[in-house]
């Protein structure tokens, strides 16, 4: 199923040549670096990011926002101290490879119950969470 967005609000654009030893920017040239493949999957493990470590900084980032339109919503403000680790793994399926996620989420002055709430509908909200969901297994860690 694919989905339409309402209205474009903004375009991130970014070239890549090369592939996993290649190169990324972006066409403002804030992201401007060398990529690598990891040593896990037969690179040299020289220095430079990978498109795993980029899209769990990406969703990490992501799904920080999205807690906190869901918490403004609600009348909250989001602890400046909140922080989401992303993990995102690689591995094959079937004659493919696919990716899966986890996010270890903490909030400090929030548990149980309003936590859960908040991380579940940030889960309903986020961007990245919609885009992959059903297709990528995302495991959510309250910290």
């Amino acid at each position: 199923m694919t989905v339409q967005l309402d209205k474009t609000l903004y375009v991130a654009k970014a070239e890549a040549t090369g592939g996993r030893e290649g190169y990324i920017r972006s066409d403002d040239g804030a992201l401007d670096m060398p990529l690598t493949t990891p040593k896990e999957l037969g690179g040299a493990g020289n220095f430079g990011v990978n498109p795993e470590q980029l899209f769990a900084a990406g969703y990490a980032a992501c799904f920080i926002g999205a807690m906190k339109v869901v918490a403004q919503r609600n009348g909250q403000v989001l602890s400046a101290g909140t922080k989401v680790n992303g993990e995102v793994g690689i591995g094959p399926v079937g004659q493919g490879f696919n990716i899966s996620v986890v996010l270890n989420i903490a909030v400090p002055d929030m548990s149980g119950d309003e936590l859960e709430m908040l991380v579940s509908a940030a889960h309903e909200v986020c961007p990245y969470s919609n885009a992959i969901r059903n297709n990528v297994d995302v495991v959510l860690n309250i910290i």
